[in-house]
């Protein structure tokens, strides 16, 4: 029996979506109105921050709140260095840009991800190479990715090739699903195993730990996001984290136009990016992350009232953070039994008639036109969540009904 299928199965007769609205209402009450997947909460220095920075005239990327995000991002994730930019996509193709990833090259990332993952890839001339993800973490399943390159990979002295198609792979890019870190210690040792650099896509997993650890911290190359429905905003925008200070260096200067420093004149050095965080977006990202402990305590406490809502509802379990790892639960998630995965979209109407912003995963990136021709592995347990998952509303702001 395969990994998707290993969850009690409930019969089509006992399934009932009106469960499953009753539970999340017992988790977090009746909304008034539209109760919203993510939304962003503003109860700190935002209005501050943001008037301190128009009244100095710094409100694109030269200014000091860039700089204090930058080091509170650090001081946050434990990393040695954080570089500031646009929007997560930005941040991701820095990294591959920086890991080395050339035209014609593979990234092996996963089917079930977000597709500023993919796109990034595809903006280095490179093609994504899917593999399967885990029940258990939602993200990049260890055992696949070794099956996979034990299949159809061959070290080489330029570097590790895929032997069907000719091509280099040249990064692995697991991502944190809604969250919940990926098996981190297993995916490092088998890319250092085949000589191939892992970027980490940690885009939705700001607070999220592995080991102790933040997640992006002990990467070499690590991409933040911090969009609107993010755990914090700055309305758009990204971060590359770093432990090598030359690489750190370089990531500065190459999402900023690749500019020498002068005081006048305007001289690049190779070609660069305007990925720059503005200031203004740096200001509200200052205030957010003063905000960080207690929004990641909120959430927490909404994912236990999920959890303790689900618990005896059939055919259906709450989606709970992996072993020796904390969940910020960016995104709740429930996965239907398989036998009723064909319900999904009933359940996401009645949640969604009832006021709850419920919504289902990604389009798996292969079944997407512009990727459906990309090599990849089985892919059975991603397709078997893409069927069957639903998001719950997740914001901060959201009071579980036994607080």
């Amino acid at each position: 029996m395969s990994e998707a299928t290993v969850d009690a199965q409930v019969t089509r007769s006992d399934f009932d979506q009106r469960t499953i609205v009753d539970a999340v209402r017992r988790a977090v009450g009746t909304p008034n109105g539209v109760l919203g997947l993510h939304e962003p909460v503003f109860a700190g220095n935002e209005i501050a921050y943001l008037e301190e920075c128009i009244k100095s005239t710094f409100v694109s990327s030269v200014g000091p709140f860039v700089d204090r995000f930058e080091r509170m991002l650090e001081k946050v994730t434990g990393a040695r260095r954080a570089v500031a930019v646009v929007n997560g996509t930005a941040a991701l193709h820095a990294c591959f840009v920086l890991a080395g990833v050339e035209p014609g090259d593979e990234v092996i990332s996963p089917a079930l991800t977000f597709i500023a993952t993919t796109n990034a890839i595809a903006y280095c001339g490179a093609t994504p190479h899917f593999v399967d993800s885990s029940l258990e973490t939602l993200g990049m399943d260890a055992r696949a990715l070794a099956t996979r390159l034990d299949a159809i990979a061959q070290k080489t002295a330029t570097g590790t090739i895929n032997r069907e198609t000719g091509r280099r792979i040249a990064a692995i890019a697991p991502m944190h699903t809604f969250g919940h870190p990926v098996e981190l210690d297993e995916i490092a040792a088998i890319a250092r195993d085949w000589g191939i650099a892992l970027v980490e896509d940690a885009a939705e997993s700001l607070g999220s730990t592995y080991k102790g650890h933040a997640v992006g911290s002990q990467a070499r190359l690590a991409a933040l996001s911090f969009n609107g429905n993010k755990i914090v905003t700055t309305g758009g925008g990204g971060a590359i984290l770093t432990n090598d200070e030359e690489l750190g260096r370089r990531a500065k200067h190459l999402t900023t136009t690749a500019k020498l420093p002068h005081k006048w004149a305007f001289v690049h050095d190779e070609i660069g990016f305007n990925y720059r965080l503005p200031n203004l977006n740096a200001a509200l990202g200052c205030a957010q992350l003063e905000q960080l402990d207690g929004f990641l305590a909120s959430k927490r406490k909404l994912a236990a009232a999920y959890q303790r809502a689900f618990a005896d509802v059939p055919g259906v379990r709450f989606s709970r953070e992996p072993k020796d790892t904390t969940s910020n639960y960016w995104l709740n998630a429930i996965l239907l039994d398989e036998a009723n995965a064909d319900r999904r979209d009933d359940v996401l109407a009645a949640l969604n008639d009832a006021g709850f912003g419920a919504r289902p995963a990604w389009t798996l990136m292969h079944k997407l036109p512009m990727f459906a021709q990309s090599p990849r592995g089985d892919l059975s347990t991603a397709e078997s969540i893409e069927r069957r998952l639903i998001n719950l509303p997740s914001s901060a702001s959201i009071r579980s009904r036994d607080e």
